[in-house]
């Protein structure tokens, strides 16, 4: 499959980060993260794979939200939860 014919691509959306100064439920927790990852389906602030809790990965299952980009300043790639996959 290539990234363009990625049926998950059409659940981007514009978006505002919901937090942006973090992961929204490690902020919430008090819990801490290696890298952020923003969902292009609503905005929500997760931390990445690496991170202890991976919330942005259980956000992509448990809301069905599968394409994140990284927010981390100077990072433009985007990432497919349920292809796992770059889009």
């Amino acid at each position: 499959m290539s990234v363009a014919d990625d049926p998950h691509l059409s659940m981007i959306r514009p978006v505002v980060p919901t937090t942006p100064d973090g992961c929204t439920e490690c902020l919430r927790v008090g819990s801490s993260w290696v890298h952020l990852r923003l969902c292009l389906t609503c905005g929500n602030v997760g931390c990445c794979d690496s991170s202890p809790l991976r919330h942005a990965r259980a956000h992509a299952h448990t809301e069905g939200h599968p394409v994140v980009r990284s927010f981390q300043p100077g990072e433009h790639w985007r990432w497919c939860y349920v292809d796992e996959a770059y889009v």
